[in-house]
């Protein structure tokens, strides 16, 4: 690199810029040694613009769950669909919430919460069952749940906790490949 910088030190005598406002171009002029000059016209930013821009599917992602989901929460589902900030580094709640600042978009207050949606943490509370039990009956198709995009946490409405299907799912405790039998199988049976 060292070498090139001298290369072109040496084979450059000065450089003029211009600005061309109604073509919103920097026009740069080159003087070579030997008399040649070389032009370059190079786009002008506009005023706040930055090579250093949050790529819109993330940016289209955060408005979507902000309503519903803390700045956490965001931060998580951004950097599981391996989204990166416009400087190419990871999602925290710091950098989400100050996204949503620039953008206009109003955050998740959790206690105007009116509880028609659950995380499958409220939803295990409510249920009085783990949460891998709420997991496991979203997955079976016993549970309907969305998500806001994919790899996004799992949105249950209330009313569909409540349904008889997933009551009916939860009473069922015993696991199926159990026998109801109190006795003790024996460890060698007679032939």
């Amino acid at each position: 690199m060292r070498s090139r910088q001298q290369l072109l030190r040496a084979l450059v005598v000065d450089i003029i810029a211009d600005v061309d406002e109604a073509a919103r171009d920097v026009i740069l002029t080159i003087h070579w040694r030997g008399g040649q000059h070389s032009q370059l016209r190079v786009r002008k930013p506009k005023s706040g613009e930055h090579g250093c821009r949050t790529p819109d599917e993330a940016l289209a992602v955060i408005r979507s769950m902000a309503a519903r989901w803390p700045d956490e929460h965001i931060a998580a589902s951004l950097n599981r669909m391996g989204m990166r900030t416009g400087q190419g580094k990871t999602w925290t709640a710091h950098r989400v919430g100050s996204l949503r600042r620039v953008h206009g978009i109003h955050a998740y207050l959790s206690a105007e919460k009116d509880g028609e949606w659950l995380t499958m943490r409220d939803a295990a509370a409510v249920a009085g069952v783990t949460s891998h039990t709420i997991r496991r009956l979203i997955r079976t198709g016993v549970l309907p749940a969305t998500q806001v995009v994919p790899d996004a946490p799992y949105q249950i409405r209330s009313s569909d906790l409540h349904s008889q299907a997933v009551t009916a799912a939860i009473a069922r405790k015993g696991r199926p490949c159990r026998s109801e039998s109190t006795e003790p199988l024996p460890m060698f049976p007679d032939t």
